[in-house]
């Protein structure tokens, strides 16, 4: 099996301080891809940098304290690349890691933000990653697309819809872009698996929201449909603290490894 963890830790500094090391070593995913890292490779701590058994894989923004992605794989995937859009690349949007049986997108949706002011961008991005994964099921691989998507994409995705119809995360033409995405042959793992289950991954700081689980469902882990069979589970490891965010966990049947020569 495979077990992959996808998690928004909103500062990686920040959540360093708030037992992340202490959560990484005990749950030892097998891959972990981490959104909103906020840092360069070498301002991480060498604890992380020289995690046993890991190689990690960063993608900073150009600005530095915002953005960024990072995965730590306890296999060495064949290859890593970015969209190869400027875009998106220089704010550190999307990894893409090639393994034999898969390839992992690991990405940082925009925050569309108040009065609608980076909806062209979010739609855009939306669409570039909708392209570059079709790109990869039409030459035969599989995909699965991770990370903090900032879209509610129902009302069972978050617990107070109709206040929020005209807020960031909810506006409706995220959640058309989030259909549409869909649409094209993808599968929202959690919501496949669990169609009623109400569960979020992302609780406010403002009015004790995460004690009364007033929160929203905005990381995702989405596959291809013909990769489906090799799903196990999925988790939303809600019980784990240090960030806004919590961790996702997608366990496959299958197990990661290195291409042979």
């Amino acid at each position: 099996m495979t077990v992959l963890y996808s998690w928004n830790v909103n500062g990686l500094r920040a959540v360093l301080k708030n037992g992340f090391m202490d959560w990484f070593q005990q749950t030892r995913p097998d891959i972990l891809c981490l959104q909103e890292t906020r840092l360069l490779p070498e301002e991480v701590p060498p604890a992380l940098l020289e995690a046993e058994g890991y190689q990690s894989f960063w993608n900073p923004a150009l600005k530095r304290g915002y953005s960024g992605t990072a995965t730590f794989s306890r296999v060495p995937p064949e290859a890593v690349s970015t969209l190869d859009m400027p875009e998106f690349d220089e704010e550190g949007r999307a990894q893409l890691l090639y393994f034999k049986e898969f390839v992992l997108v690991n990405t940082y949706w925009p925050n569309s933000q108040d009065e609608r002011k980076r909806l062209p961008y979010k739609l855009a991005f939306c669409a570039a990653i909708g392209k570059a994964l079709d790109k990869l099921v039409k030459s035969g691989r599989h995909v699965i697309i991770c990370g903090d998507f900032n879209i509610a994409h129902t009302e069972i995705d978050l617990a107070r819809p109709k206040q929020n119809e005209n807020n960031a995360g909810y506006y409706i033409e995220e959640r058309e872009a989030m259909a549409a995405f869909l649409a094209r042959g993808y599968v929202d793992v959690f919501r496949r698996f669990y169609p009623d289950t109400i569960a979020y991954t992302w609780w406010s700081y403002r009015g004790q929201a995460r004690p009364k689980n007033i929160g929203w469902r905005l990381d995702y882990h989405c596959i291809d449909e013909g990769f489906l069979s090799q799903v196990k589970d999925i988790r939303i490891c809600d019980d784990v603290m240090g960030s806004d965010h919590c961790p996702v966990a997608l366990t496959l049947k299958t197990a990661s490894r290195k291409r042979g020569k």
